[in-house]
């Protein structure tokens, strides 16, 4: 136990005498960050517009799919639903 209390004081003398450790960025690293953010090449407006076009078909896509969903009766109607349906056109051309 002795042995290792010597031990840990000697560490703990040793990390007192350590100079402290410098954490700042270094000289002009701001200016150089934003030098290159307002210098960076801006991308071209054909390239955003595809950019956003493809979002906007993955967007209509997912509209069109939840509409089909909704309406899907009306979609895979059978039968029974043009039973109550009646065609406006033949009746005018009956009753005439």
């Amino acid at each position: 136990m002795k042995d290792f209390a010597s031990r840990w004081q000697k560490l703990v003398t040793a990390a007192r005498q350590a100079p402290p450790a410098d954490d700042g960025a270094p000289y002009g690293f701001a200016t150089r960050i934003a030098a290159r953010a307002w210098g960076a090449p801006q991308p071209a407006l054909r390239a955003v517009f595809g950019r956003f076009s493809v979002r906007a078909l993955w967007v209509a896509g997912v509209l069109m799919l939840a509409s089909m969903a909704a309406n899907y009766v009306a979609f895979a109607g059978g039968e029974e639903d043009e039973q109550g349906l009646t065609d406006p056109v033949s009746e005018v051309l009956s009753s005439s």
